[in-house]
C-alpha cells in the first residue's frame, strides 16, 4: 500500500487511535502555495509593523501578533484550497482529552524552558534584550491591547501555525520518513520565528508538536502546546503590571 494512504478503518478510529489518514496526505503543491501564502503575507505584515513608529510598542505588539496568526491561517487556506480533500489529512481530527492535557502541561514546560534560555544566554552573551519587547508591551498596555494580544497571540496565531507547520508541512514531509517530517518541519518553524534567541524554544515546540501529531493524528494536542507557551508568555507580563514590578 503506498504510503500516502493508509486504512479507510481511520474513519472509524477512537481518538486513541494511531495517527492513520483516510485520504491522500498533502504534498509538495500543498507546501509550496502555503509556503509562497505565508512569506508574502509575513513580508507585507512586517511592512506594516515597520510602518508603526518604535514608541507606538503596544500597537506594534499587537499587529505582530496578528500578522502570525494570519499568516498561519491563510497559508493552511491556500493548502486546502490547492486540493480539496477530507480535512483529517491536516490532522483536523478528534483526539482523547488526556493529549490536549498532555499537551498543555508539555506548553508551560516549554514556557519555562524559554525563561532558562533567556537567562543563560543573557549571561553569557551580557545581552539583556528581547525580541519580544514589543509583545509584552502589548500585554501590559492596558485591558484592550491585553485582551487583542492574547486572542491573536495565545489563540489565533497557535491555531494557524500549527495548521500550516504541522498539518501541512509536517504531514507533507512524514512521507519521508517520521523523523523527517517531525525535524524539518521544526527547524523550519524555528527559522521562521527569526535567528535569536527564541529560535531553539521555537524548535523544541515544534518538535513537540509534531511527535504528538505523529501520536495521535491530530492537531489540537500541538495547538494545546502552543497555546499554552503562548498564553503564558501574555499573561506573565500583563500581572507584572498590574502588581507594578
Amino acid at each position: 500500500m503506498p504510503n500516502d494512504y493508509l486504512s479507510p478503518a481511520f474513519a472509524m478510529a477512537s481518538p486513541d487511535a494511531p495517527p492513520e489518514r483516510s485520504t491522500k496526505r498533502p504534498g509538495w503543491p500543498e507546501i509550496a502555495g502555503g509556503a509562497v501564502t505565508y512569506a508574502v503575507l509575513v513580508i507585507a505584515g512586517i511592512a506594516l509593523i515597520l510602518s508603526i513608529p518604535d514608541e507606538q510598542a503596544v500597537a506594534r505588539g499587537v499587529v505582530s501578533y496578528a500578522v502570525s496568526a494570519l499568516a498561519g491561517l491563510g497559508a493552511f487556506g491556500i493548502a486546502v484550497i490547492l486540493r480539496v480533500r477530507d480535512l483529517s489529512a491536516f490532522g483536523l481530527r478528534r483526539v482523547a482529552w488526556k493529549w490536549l492535557l498532555l499537551g498543555a502541561g508539555l506548553g508551560a514546560g516549554a514556557f519555562l524552558l524559554n525563561i532558562v534560555v533567556a537567562i543563560a544566554y543573557a549571561q553569557i552573551s551580557g545581552d539583556t534584550s528581547t525580541p519580544q519587547g514589543d509583545y509584552r508591551a502589548a500585554a501590559s498596555g492596558g485591558a484592550l491591547s491585553f485582551v487583542l494580544t492574547f486572542l491573536f497571540g495565545a489563540i489565533a496565531t497557535p491555531i494557524g501555525e500549527e495548521l500550516a507547520f504541522r498539518g501541512v508541512l509536517a504531514n507533507a514531509l512524514g512521507r519521508y520518513g517520521p523523523w523527517v517530517g517531525v525535524l524539518a518541519s521544526s527547524a523550519i518553524f524555528a527559522v521562521a520565528h527569526g535567528v535569536n534567541v527564541i529560535l531553539p524554544i521555537a524548535f523544541v515546540v515544534g518538535v513537540t508538536a509534531a511527535l504528538l501529531l505523529r501520536k495521535t493524528g491530530s492537531v489540537w494536542p500541538g495547538v494545546c502546546v502552543h497555546a499554552v507557551n503562548n498564553g503564558i508568555s501574555v499573561l506573565a507580563p500583563a500581572l507584572l503590571a498590574l502588581s507594578g514590578t
